[in-house]
């Protein structure tokens, strides 16, 4: 079996940084507020997620090489080795295993928040968005945890972190035109206070 090695800077080697706190404002006030839709009709199967990225390398193995440090992938692309840092509790994770490939905006969340009308073409481009900071590696647990809440529910433990997730997540659905509950953006706009 061939190795290659993916050596990512530790700290810069996450999805592209989001935009700043003055922009992340102006797109939340953008952002149409209203109550949660339903979860009728929700399958993860209508988000076809894990597609084929490049070679033999898949979304998931796209985001492992991408967030990790001194990773080593074989053939398949599937991570040998590395280290992962987990921006929401602030730990390292050494197996591929344990390290989860978070939806930023959980894909049950964005449903509620309009992408039930979506087709599950479109719904698939979401759950496979490499272009904003919808994807990020994290730990197990921390993604567990977060499970599909949104920021009036559940925020990273790594207080630190708030600044960045608030922007990331208001990013995500400001590209994808995804509307907030009145909760959602009371909480997001009191972690832009962090900033």
């Amino acid at each position: 079996m061939t190795l290659s090695v993916v050596t990512t800077a530790t700290a810069t080697a996450y999805p592209p940084t989001p935009p700043g706190e003055t922009t992340a404002r102006e797109q939340l006030g953008e952002l149409v507020v209203r109550s949660e839709g339903s979860m009728d009709g929700y399958d993860r199967d209508r988000f076809p997620h894990w597609s084929r990225q490049s070679g033999s390398c898949d979304t998931r193995e796209t985001v492992l090489k991408r967030d990790g440090s001194g990773v080593s992938v074989g053939e398949d692309c599937y991570p040998t080795s590395g280290s992962w840092y987990s921006v929401y509790d602030s730990r390292w994770v050494d197996e591929p295993a344990e390290v989860h490939i978070d939806h930023v905006v959980p894909l049950a969340e964005s449903w509620r928040s309009g992408t039930a009308d979506w087709s599950d073409a479109r719904r698939e481009d979401f759950a496979n968005d490499l272009d904003t900071q919808q994807l990020i590696a994290v730990s197990a647990e921390s993604n567990l945890s977060k499970s599909d809440d949104d920021p009036a529910e559940w925020q990273p433990t790594n207080t630190g972190y708030h600044c960045v997730y608030a922007r990331s997540w208001i990013n995500v659905k400001h590209v994808w035109d995804l509307s907030v509950d009145p909760a959602e953006k009371n909480a997001l706009s009191a972690m832009l206070d962090d900033c």
